[in-house]
């Protein structure tokens, strides 16, 4: 446990650092709302065993409410987050009443389908733009800090994401991330010990939600913008391939995954392009522009080769290398 504490403190220093070593503040604050993104979904993925195909919805929903009610209503930028990621906490209730009581694919494709009606609803809805989106949202103030400034909000930014990570922490290491894991491994089991599981998972369904909706709401800030693409089924297979590409069931995981997507959605066109103009072959713009190809093939070969993700695989590594003195110790 110290070494996990210690481990966050000093990795916390590091992001809080990164403006001065020379990173761009904005794309550091998209790798962190993605990030918790990621982590909000794991938590119902990796420690409840449900797979979400809609979870955009709850990211999208926060974005234009918190976006609207800052640009059309004239609210503080404050109790725009605080609106955009209580409205995800509500339509993750409803979701969650309509589809918990289903597993496995049917869970999967409830949640897809209330994610594109929701999604549909969005795109003829006059407050949100349509495909244009809704645009020009003023950043405003946060406790007295301005923040138009990208280096202040990139501050805020990481205290809001360090914020969602600790209670996705203290909900996985208390009594109800234990019954939650232990309805993953075996439900019908604590359903015969007495718990209502249903409950269980609509109360991880809605925590999950409302993370999702304060990545959502963060994000609408970063960008001053909030689009259809947050809300689109692209962006749920994005959140899955972030969560399984950097270990499912890992708390550390989705962050990594994020940061490699992210990563890659920047870099790989940028290289594209760049290999195009030093060669004068076509094809490398056509790859620069097909970055979902070359994210695939890394899923790919993740799936292939790490089963457990990035950070699955190396807690496994770590485990096997310390079980002999274990045994040794013991003996």
């Amino acid at each position: 446990m110290k070494r996990e504490v210690l481990f966050y403190i000093v990795a916390g220093l590091l992001i809080g650092l990164l403006p001065a070593l020379g990173a761009y503040p904005i794309f550091v604050m998209k790798v962190l709302c993605y990030a918790l993104f990621a982590c909000a979904f794991n938590l119902l993925l990796g420690y409840v065993g449900l797979l979400s195909f809609g979870h955009a919805a709850f990211l999208g929903l926060a974005a234009y409410a918190c976006g609207h009610a800052l640009a059309a209503w004239g609210w503080p930028t404050g109790l725009g987050l605080l609106f955009g990621t209580a409205a995800a906490g509500v339509l993750g209730l409803v979701f969650g009443f309509l589809a918990i009581r289903r597993s496995g694919i049917y869970f999967a494709m409830i949640t897809l389908a209330l994610a594109q009606m929701l999604y549909f609803f969005f795109l003829q809805a006059p407050f949100t733009g349509g495909e244009d989106g809704l645009q020009g949202i003023p950043r405003g103030t946060l406790l007295g800090i301005d923040l138009i400034s990208d280096l202040n909000l990139y501050y805020v930014v990481f205290a809001l994401f360090v914020a969602g990570y600790a209670v996705i922490w203290r909900a996985v290491h208390s009594p109800f991330g234990q019954a939650l894991k232990a309805i993953r491994e075996n439900e019908p089991r604590m359903i015969s010990l007495g718990y209502d599981t249903d409950r269980f998972k609509l109360v991880a369904f809605v925590l999950s939600a409302t993370l999702s909706g304060l990545a959502g709401a963060t994000k609408s800030l970063v960008f001053v913008s909030a689009t259809l693409a947050d809300a689109s089924w692209h962006m749920s297979g994005m959140v899955i391939l972030m969560t399984l590409i950097g270990g499912m069931g890992t708390l550390l995981g989705p962050v990594l995954g994020a940061f490699i997507v992210v990563t890659l959605e920047n870099k790989v066109g940028e290289l594209g392009r760049f290999l195009m103009d030093a060669t004068g072959i076509e094809w490398f713009r056509v790859l620069g522009e097909s970055v979902t190809i070359v994210i695939g093939l890394i899923f790919a070969i993740c799936v292939l080769a790490f089963r457990r993700g990035l950070v699955g695989e190396w807690q496994a590594l770590l485990g096997r290398r310390s079980s002999p003195r274990t045994e040794t110790g013991s003996a």
